[in-house]
């Protein structure tokens, strides 16, 4: 087992992964590669945008960093612990503790209204309801939500229940959040809002943020991207003057995902 750098908030050493179907006599190994032999790190307070077409693996990496799943082979490590070894339960602590996440779908609790939906990860950790309230508060108003705080899920439009998951990704103050496709459905004025949002959370409160994206203009957001095709590294892109030369292997990775999209 080798450590990761120290300046590596998150490190992951070829990842593999496969889906399997739902037959309990399938063969171990069998179904669809998702990630083949992935490495990556992730250094503290940096945005990281993975893209890739659909299909390309770049759910299931963030699944495996964020200790939702566990990779068939290979390992992953958060400031220097190795999530790949911990149990199920300590897995799902580090996610409620210090991790943050939003996907395409906000997700929300319908029987919670907006705040109790936002502030619900310090409410299960055991968060005072007056603190807890303040802090989801304070998250909703960035995102101009503050005057929904008594409505249910149901009442709000989809652009306005990804803004509440947003601010429940960030309600705790984690060191990293997860953010799968967070504006794939929202409309430009929505998806805006979204992104300046979080990254000025990320920068002002050195949030590492991995961004997995398809689109590019989101992706430009990011200090640096990696490309997936077809579960493998393709390429990695850091984001700096415009003009600036890329690195070996830029030009041939991002073509093999155009390529492949």
């Amino acid at each position: 087992m080798v450590a990761p750098p120290d300046n590596d908030v998150l490190w992951a050493r070829s990842l593999h992964h496969t889906h399997r179907g739902s037959s309990r006599t399938e063969p171990a190994g069998s179904g669809a590669p998702a990630l083949s032999g992935v490495s990556v790190g992730v250094r503290e307070g940096e945005i990281l945008a993975v893209t890739g077409p659909r299909g390309s693996g770049k759910t299931t990496l963030l699944r495996c960093l964020s200790g939702q799943l566990r990779p068939d082979e290979g390992e992953v490590w958060f400031n220097s612990v190795p999530v790949h070894t911990m149990t199920a339960l300590v897995r799902e602590r580090l996610r409620r503790d210090r991790f943050g996440w939003i996907g395409p779908e906000p997700r929300l609790v319908p029987e919670l209204n907006v705040w109790e939906n936002a502030a619900l990860p310090l409410l299960i950790a055991g968060t005072p309801h007056r603190a807890a309230k303040r802090a989801a508060s304070e998250w909703l108003d960035r995102l101009d939500m503050d005057g929904y705080a008594r409505r249910r899920p149901g009442a709000l439009s989809h652009a306005e229940a990804q803004r509440v998951a947003l601010a429940r990704a960030l309600v705790n103050q984690p060191a990293v959040v997860f953010a799968d496709e967070p504006t794939a459905p929202l409309h430009l004025a929505d998806r805006a809002l979204l992104l300046r949002t979080l990254t000025t959370a990320a920068r002002s409160h050195d949030i590492t943020v991995v961004l997995a994206t398809h689109d590019t203009e989101t992706a430009a957001q990011a200090d640096r991207t990696v490309a997936l095709c077809d579960g493998r590294l393709a390429g990695a892109v850091p984001h700096t003057t415009a003009g600036s030369p890329a690195g070996p292997g830029d030009a041939e990775g991002r073509a093999a995902c155009s390529l492949s999209a």
